[in-house]
């Protein structure tokens, strides 16, 4: 099966973002609570069309992939979500780009590889 030309394909950004808690969190929980707060917020098809994927975290910061026209979406929900496992929470998003080598380089300078 041929691949999409660049042109067809779906367009994304990518949000660097930093977690202020009063606990360290894993991945999984971070992308279980991202998740939960979209969709209480923006609901299930808004949810689903901002296609909010978290594509690492690491010592407290991270990167989330969204779609490129739901942006203000996505930092919508980020702003909305204020709990991780019953402690309070909080996600900085400190900046978009669209590409994940020019988020790491420019809001994670200390951060030179994310585990996926």
């Amino acid at each position: 099966m041929k691949r999409l030309l660049p042109s067809l394909r779906a367009k994304k950004r990518y949000l660097a973002f930093e977690l202020i808690s009063e606990e360290p969190a894993s991945r999984s929980d971070i992308v279980k609570e991202v998740i939960s707060s979209a969709s209480s917020l923006l609901g299930d098809v808004t949810t689903s069309d901002c296609d909010i994927k978290v594509l690492g975290f690491e010592n407290g910061k991270g990167i989330i992939q969204c779609s490129h026209t739901k942006v203000k979406e996505t930092r919508a929900s980020l702003a909305a979500f204020t709990r991780i496992n019953g402690r309070r929470a909080t996600l900085h998003v400190l900046g978009t780009s669209g590409t994940v080598k020019r988020a790491t380089e420019k809001f994670l300078q200390n951060e030179s590889k994310l585990s996926s």
